[in-house]
C-alpha cells in the first residue's frame, strides 16, 4: 500500500456521531470520563444536552444506556474496549443483550496497538466476548470511511451493536463516494487465486500491503475486509475457500474466539478448508510503541506476508 492520509477510527467515531446528531435527535451519547480519548467530545461540543458523562463507572453506564433505550431512544455507550467488553460484560449481556435493546457500544483503544498502556489495557478478548451474546452485532472497521459507515449502520440497526475502534491512526483506502457498507457483508479489496487473506480492522491495511509483497514473489493473494464479524458473510467466505483453496485470517485480537474462529465456524460446517490464523497466541501482550508491537506479533504487512509465504511452502 502507498502511504497516504491516516486517521484513527476513534476519531471517525466522534465525527460520525456529530454528523448523525445533526440529522437525528433521538439518540444520546454516554461516556465514562473519557470523552477526549473516545472522541465523543466532538459530539458533546455540538450537542451538550445529549451527552452524559457517567464518570468512571462503566457497569453503571451500560445500565443507564439500557434505561435510555428501554424508554424508546437510541443510546451510544462509549469507553475503552477493555472496560466495555471486560468490566461491564455482565451488564451488557443481561441489561442490553437479553432484552435486545437499541444500545450501540463504541469501544475504542482496542487491541495491542494501544501500545505503552500494556496488557491491562490491550483488550484482545473483546470480539470473542461480544460474539457470544445472542443477537449482538459485532463490527470492526478498517479505516475512516468504513468507521463512519459503521456508526450510521449501527444507528439504523434494530438491536444491540458492538463497534471496535483503534487508537492508532490507520491508512484511509476506501473511497467515500463509492464505498457501501452492509451489516453481514464483507468486501473483496483485491482478487487473487492462490490464497485468501481475510482481515478486520487495523490489519486490513497490513493484509493489502502483504498482498502487494507476495504479488512480487509470484503469489496471488485475495484480500477480504470482513468488517462485519457477526453476522459474518458466510457466502463470501465459502466462495473464497472454493476458489483459492486456503484461507489466512488476520486480526488484532486473540486467535481464540475472534475473526479466525468465526471463519473456521463457517468453513467447518460448509466447506472444510485449511485455515491459518494470524493474531495474538494465548498470551498477555507486551508494552511498547504500537508499530513495534504490531511488527513483533506479525501483524504488519511484512509479518503477514512472511507467515503466508511460509505456510504456502
Amino acid at each position: 500500500m502507498t502511504e497516504g492520509k491516516k486517521i484513527a477510527t476513534r476519531e471517525s467515531y466522534g465525527s460520525a456521531l456529530a454528523e448523525l446528531g445533526a440529522e437525528h435527535d433521538d439518540f444520546i451519547v454516554l461516556d465514562c470520563d473519557l470523552a477526549g480519548s473516545t472522541k465523543t467530545a466532538t459530539f458533546r461540543k455540538a450537542f451538550p444536552n445529549r451527552h452524559i458523562n457517567c464518570g468512571i463507572a462503566e457497569q453503571n453506564m451500560m445500565g443507564v444506556a439500557a434505561g435510555i433505550a428501554a424508554a424508546g431512544h437510541v443510546a451510544f455507550a462509549s469507553t475503552f474496549a477493555m472496560f466495555a467488553a471486560g468490566r461491564a460484560f455482565e451488564q451488557v449481556r443481561n441489561a442490553i443483550g437479553y432484552p435486545h435493546l437499541n444500545v450501540k457500544i463504541g469501544a475504542t483503544h482496542a487491541g495491542v496497538s494501544v501500545g505503552e498502556d500494556g496488557a491491562t489495557h490491550q483488550c484482545n478478548e473483546d470480539i470473542a466476548l461480544m460474539r457470544t451474546i445472542p443477537g449482538m452485532v459485532v463490527m470492526v472497521p478498517a479505516d475512516d470511511v468504513e468507521a463512519r459507515a459503521v456508526v450510521r449502520a449501527a444507528y439504523e440497526h434494530d438491536g444491540p451493536v458492538y463497534m471496535r475502534f483503534s487508537r492508532l491512526a490507520t491508512p484511509v483506502f476506501n473511497d467515500p463516494e463509492t464505498y457501501h457498507f452492509e451489516i453481514g457483508k464483507g468486501v473483496t479489496m483485491r482478487d487473487g487465486s492462490d490464497v485468501t487473506i481475510i482481515a478486520a480492522g487495523l490489519p486490513v491495511a497490513s493484509a493489502m500491503e502483504a498482498a502487494e509483497i507476495l504479488q512480487k514473489e509470484g503469489i496471488s493473494a485475495r484480500v477480504i475486509d470482513m468488517c462485519s464479524v457477526k453476522p459474518i458473510d458466510q457466502e463470501l467466505v465459502i466462495k473464497a475457500a472454493k476458489e483459492t483453496g486456503r484461507i489466512v485470517t488476520v486480526e488484532e485480537h486473540s486467535c481464540i474466539g475472534g475473526l479466525g474462529s468465526a471463519v473456521c465456524d463457517v468453513l467447518s460446517e460448509n466447506f472444510p478448508a485449511p485455515v491459518k490464523k494470524i493474531g495474538i497466541r494465548d498470551t498477555y501482550t507486551q508494552s511498547g510503541p504500537a508499530k513495534e508491537l504490531l511488527s513483533y506479533y506479525g501483524l504488519d504487512g511484512a509479518g503477514v506476508a512472511g507467515t503466508v509465504r511460509e505456510w504456502l511452502k
